[in-house]
């Protein structure tokens, strides 16, 4: 990865080239949001429900199963054989939602439910991906 550092300095003798703090880190995307490869998975959300919380309708979602889940982690699960992305009370077992047009949802006993691993990082694209289109197998819906 190329960063261009940029600082700004008061003077009227003109500008640095750009070019002049080119830096290769060493570093890769994976390795700067990916904490636990073998424990990840990337989901695309759809809907609206976590919008209070930055995450948008087809931003990808990066989960981590290897991350143990605390009271009010954003979760992806499995509600009643459905993938959602959620805000878990674990206190009063509850789904929440991060936009006030959605309801809370409780879990009930009788509910299939199970969390399939904690949000740790969501990306925006602002355009469409082809490893993200069709299929719709990669869901989670908000």
């Amino acid at each position: 990865m190329k960063l261009i550092t940029i600082s700004a300095s008061a003077g009227i003798t003109g500008f640095e080239s750009p070019a002049a703090d080119y830096k290769q880190l060493e570093l890769s995307l994976d390795e700067l949001l990916v904490e636990h490869p073998s424990a990840t998975f990337l989901a695309r959300a759809n809907g609206s429900s976590m919008q209070g919380v930055g995450i948008f309708d087809g931003d990808i979602l990066i989960v981590d199963r290897h991350v143990t889940v605390t009271n009010q982690d954003i979760i992806v699960a499995n509600y009643n054989g459905s993938f959602v992305c959620k805000i878990i009370d674990t206190k009063r077992k509850l789904l929440l939602s991060a936009n006030e047009e959605h309801q809370v949802v409780t879990i009930h006993e009788y509910d299939q439910f199970s969390v399939e691993g904690v949000v740790i990082r969501s990306i925006r694209c602002h355009r469409a991906s082809p490893l993200f289109t069709g299929g719709g197998s990669n869901l989670c819906h908000l």
